[in-house]
């Protein structure tokens, strides 16, 4: 795996600029290392989905300390397919998940909230 910092290395030799005006952006992609430190942790934010949300979050474009404007979602395709070899959707991410009887379990909701009071009307033991 490589650290936030070496892709941030690959964008500077790509784009020009200095580490850290990409270091955000790939800090952002492997964040979510914090809630499971291996692989898995890419299916998070490493698809397209992710590349388009990091855009939204840093903007369509980022400004390099040389003054170069580049797309943010540039940097997000070069960290996805350095990390995964190409960029792939949400949905192969998710055909992978093994499915768990506790991922469908639901009860219903009206046994689980009391309903409201409707107006003019009296609660039991008033």
């Amino acid at each position: 795996m490589a650290h936030p910092y070496h892709h941030s290395l690959s964008s500077m030799k790509k784009w020009g600029g200095k580490v850290d005006d990409y270091l955000a952006i790939h800090n952002w992609f492997d964040a979510s290392k914090q809630i499971t430190a291996d692989f898995r942790h890419r299916a998070l934010r490493h698809h397209a989905e992710g590349i388009f949300m990091a855009e939204t979050i840093f903007g369509a474009t980022i400004t390099l300390s040389s003054g170069r404007v580049i797309p943010t979602r540039w940097v997000g395709e070069q960290h996805v397919i350095e990390d995964l070899g190409y960029i792939p959707s949400f949905a192969e991410w998710v055909r992978c998940i093994r499915p768990e009887p506790w991922m469908t379990r639901t009860r219903r909701l009206a046994d689980e909230i009391e309903p409201p009071l409707l107006p003019n009307t009296v609660a039991e033991g008033d």
